[in-house]
């Protein structure tokens, strides 16, 4: 079973990261965010059905992810391809979207001011 955390970490921490798997280190799988504010803009309530979906799918299109969430097509292409953009869903060769994870951990800090 293959896991990611999704997070908020500073620069500093990735670079450690980084720095480590170069060395041969296991890191784990990370989505790492630099702000709690960019991280709820990107996986957005609508999103994040996406990733519920295709966590462990496979490789699926647009139309079926569409289906499968239930929603139009237009509108999840739209999402898909922000993810896309920033990282988080791949893309196949032949164009169906890829989110490589049997389970997902979202690791949130509130610390006092």
């Amino acid at each position: 079973m293959t896991t990611v955390t999704i997070e908020v970490a500073d620069i500093e921490t990735t670079k450690r990261r980084t720095k480590g798997a170069f060395h041969g280190e296991p890191q784990g799988c990370f989505i790492t965010f630099p702000s709690y504010e960019d991280l709820w803009a990107t996986l957005t309530g609508n999103r994040w059905g996406i990733l519920k979906v295709m966590t462990g799918a496979g490789p699926l299109g647009v139309r079926e992810l569409a289906r499968r969430v239930g929603r139009d097509v237009k509108g999840v292409h739209t999402d898909a391809q922000a993810l896309v953009v920033c990282g988080v869903l791949d893309k196949t060769d032949d164009g169906k979207l890829v989110f490589p994870y049997d389970e997902v951990r979202m690791e949130i800090v509130l610390k006092a001011a």
